[in-house]
């Protein structure tokens, strides 16, 4: 692995704004000797790869580290509708599962199932993950975590962020590749 795999930040790219914080949807603990954070939409198919590839990354810092708390995933919504017709809704059916205690399973649900997440399928996932539907169907059509959405849009506009994904590794924007072995050298690094 070369050494100009790691995080730089360039000119063109702000330090993360908004540092992570309880508000955010997170595995692992803020205080993580790494902390990555991802501006993602889920109807990008990028933001599907990228998804993987950090399930994987997880997987193999668990397997590999006998570290503790060495890997802090932060996920904010960045839903690009103008692109992506069902990501604004995918987003809100993430936080209506989040305020039920599910988010992580939603999220998970929604990048494995990019293909149909219009609406009739995102009330099949909520049923699938046990959450009460009408209250799901209520936060949705009633836009209750719409703010949450914008706040989450807002701090990624503020750290530079134009496009999904965008990724953050201790507050410094990640430019290299979307592999496992520069995203690991740029995590372990």
């Amino acid at each position: 692995m070369s050494q100009d795999t790691s995080i730089e930040p360039s000119d063109d790219h702000n330090p993360l704004a908004i540092p992570p914080s309880e508000r955010d949807y997170r595995q692992g603990l803020p205080s993580a000797r790494v902390v990555l954070v991802e501006y993602g939409d889920y109807q990008c198919p990028t933001c599907g790869e990228l998804h993987a590839l950090i399930k994987a990354v997880q997987t193999q810092l668990d397997t590999n580290l006998a570290e503790e708390n060495y890997l802090c995933f932060v996920f904010r919504q960045f839903p690009q509708p103008q692109i992506h017709p069902h990501a604004q809704k995918a987003a809100m059916a993430a936080a209506a599962a989040g305020a039920q205690g599910k988010f992580w399973q939603m999220h998970d649900m929604l990048f494995n199932h990019q293909q149909a997440l219009e609406d009739c399928y995102l009330v099949e996932y909520a049923n699938h993950l046990e959450l009460d539907i009408p209250q799901f169907l209520r936060d949705i059509s009633r836009r209750v975590h719409a703010d949450r959405i914008s706040q989450d849009l807002e701090s990624g506009l503020l750290s530079g962020v134009t496009d999904a994904p965008a990724l953050f590794i201790n507050g410094t924007r990640y430019t290299s590749g979307w592999d496992m072995e520069q995203l690991m050298a740029a995590i372990l690094t």
